[in-house]
């Protein structure tokens, strides 16, 4: 025995799934901003991480300069050279100066 189901049953089959079809649209449209909020907060972290890594690279080598200049004489000697000027009784101290570049362009 074979049921005919007829147009009546295509019809009801066809608005089934266009009810379903909706409903899923429905919830994504929903989630949307959800998601999109969810994206945003992701770059986020990853920003952050990534300014975490440079702020942490930058910890790490000021202690190790703080380190280095709280153990080593030689250390705080070569900084104050090189920052403050001084020299050795008896020492001469040359210092380079880079020219002055002419930006203008000539005709």
């Amino acid at each position: 025995m074979s049921v005919h189901v007829g147009l009546w049953g295509k019809l009801t089959r066809a608005v089934i799934f266009l009810i379903l079809l909706a409903g899923v649209l429905g919830v994504l449209l929903w989630y949307a901003p959800l998601i999109q909020r969810n994206e945003r907060m992701r770059k986020e972290v990853l920003r952050l991480e990534g300014q975490i890594q440079q702020e942490e690279a930058t910890a790490k080598q000021a202690k190790t300069s703080i380190d280095a200049l709280s153990r080593d004489p030689k250390a705080v000697e070569r900084l104050v050279r090189e920052r403050l000027g001084y020299a050795k009784a008896g020492e001469t101290i040359i210092r380079f100066e880079s020219a002055p570049t002419n930006t203008a362009s000539r005709p």
